[in-house]
């Protein structure tokens, strides 16, 4: 990793035309920082204005010729993408980590992997195109609005079946994780993909509003926070341009009597201690039938006191560092406000005391009302809510009285009882005795104030 940003200086700019280019007035440097350490990793040129217009203006100019290849012309590109991180694994699993602050036992077995997987299914797609796409044209121009969580996944999201299908790109990365996308370019350079195909211009929220209202833009794809993609709504509406949001969660986790209460726990381990819970589907509320209540809170308790939390690149850790100072304080003052609320606090007793680094230990709270703060807000960090219900109807009724509708999962023996529940719970995506399990040939996306669309899988192609 420290090779790879000492052969940038630690410095970098917006990738533009395929070349790696700075602004010729001065611009101010933001840095990456390293959660775990607080040390600054690299530094990275904010883009403005007129790097936006050369980075449309470079995809627009490669929109003819990289639309007018055939499918399998495309599907060449994409497999080579896909071996060069498979190439790369260890250096993209380390900067991932280093980035944003998760184990590299995550970025090593579902980060990068399910990168990969994405761009070979959709070199699939490109292949059939002629078949499955007949009458289906490019869009033109796609600007690419990627989230802090989960930086080299949801850029392979977007990114694979845009580029399949024929359109170009110009991506924006959060501001606190853009290293595994300037990677990313570097991966393009080796591959040779045509200039102008992939533009990548990294800046502040205003930047990003000027590059969503650019008007040589013909879609928007976005993943992040429900507030901004209000903000976003707004900006494309009556400009007959393409939309897809993936937003904010809430989703339940609702466990009957007759469940394997010991594969719950895991459940819920992977579900909300999964990348310290900043999961956008993270099972945040565990909604459990009153007669195994007890039983199941008592060994969720025993098993959070066996996670093990450490640095980034330790290898033996469960749990690593939320990203940012700033997302640290919103989960401080959640669980703070749980307390005022009247809620029953238990964190992990762990032995892990840093002196740096944004930390915070797995957190279960009790004895909240389904309308509190924290029972309909999200979160967006290790922090697990639980509530009672008597009946399968009260649980899909808890279930659905939140204003998100992203995910949800139920855990019981009887699987009819769950494809019942299924049905009555609003939201896009439903799983069974599991959580958090993606593909790139199963679609995604939510309802409600969870956004709109799906990414992934056919339906994601044709967005």
């Amino acid at each position: 990793e420290t090779r790879w940003l000492e052969r940038h200086a630690r410095k970098f700019g917006a990738f533009i035309e395929g070349e790696w280019k700075f602004s010729s007035s001065p611009r101010p440097f933001v840095p990456s920082v390293d959660p775990c350490t607080e040390e600054v990793l690299a530094e990275c040129e904010q883009a403005g204005k007129q790097e936006v217009d050369q980075a449309v203006a470079a995809a627009a100019n490669a929109f003819k010729g990289w639309s007018s290849l055939t499918g399998h012309e495309r599907a060449k590109f994409l497999y080579a993408i896909a071996r060069s991180i498979q190439r790369h694994h260890k250096l993209f699993a380390g900067i991932e980590s280093l980035d944003n602050g998760k184990t590299i036992r995550e970025t090593k077995n579902i980060d990068v992997p399910l990168a990969v997987r994405h761009f070979y299914h959709h070199a699939g797609w490109a292949q059939l195109q002629e078949q499955e796409f007949a009458g289906y044209r490019p869009v033109g121009v796609v600007a690419c609005i990627i989230p802090w969580n989960f930086p080299l996944l949801m850029l392979s999201w977007k990114l694979a079946p845009a580029l399949a299908m024929g359109n170009t790109v110009v991506l924006k990365p959060a501001p606190s994780t853009r290293l595994s996308a300037f990677l990313f370019c570097d991966i393009l350079k080796e591959i040779g993909l045509p200039p102008g195909v992939v533009n990548v211009v990294a800046g502040d929220n205003e930047m990003a509003s000027y590059l969503v209202s650019h008007p040589s833009i013909s879609k928007v794809a976005f993943t992040g926070s429900t507030a901004v993609g209000k903000q976003i709504r707004k900006q494309v509406a009556g400009r007959g341009i393409k939309l897809t949001m993936e937003l904010g969660g809430k989703s339940a986790m609702i466990v009957l009597q007759d469940a394997d209460l010991d594969a719950c726990v895991e459940g819920c381990v992977d579900s909300i201690f999964l990348n310290q819970g900043q999961v956008c589907c993270a099972g945040s509320r565990l909604l459990v039938q009153e007669g195994v209540m007890q039983d199941l809170v008592a060994k969720l308790k025993a098993r959070m006191e066996r996670l093990r939390m450490g640095t980034s690149l330790d290898k033996n850790a469960d749990m690593a560092a939320i990203n940012n100072e700033s997302q640290l304080r919103t989960i401080s003052s959640y669980v703070e406000e749980g307390k005022k609320e009247g809620g029953e606090i238990f964190q992990s007793n762990l032995s892990f005391n840093p002196s740096k680094g944004y930390f915070f230990k797995p957190t279960l709270i009790l004895g909240l009302q389904t309308c509190s703060s924290l029972s309909q807000n999200e979160i967006f960090g290790p922090v697990l809510v639980v509530h009672t219900f008597r009946t399968p109807d009260e649980a899909c009724m808890l279930a659905n009285n939140v204003r998100y509708g992203l995910a949800a999962s139920i855990w019981t023996e009887r699987i009819c009882v769950a494809m019942e529940m299924a049905k009555k719970i609003r939201v896009g995506v439903v799983w069974i005795n599991s959580h958090n399990q993606f593909d790139a040939a199963a679609g995604f996306g939510g309802c409600k104030e969870s956004g709109f669309g799906r990414e992934g899988g056919k339906e994601g192609v044709v967005e």
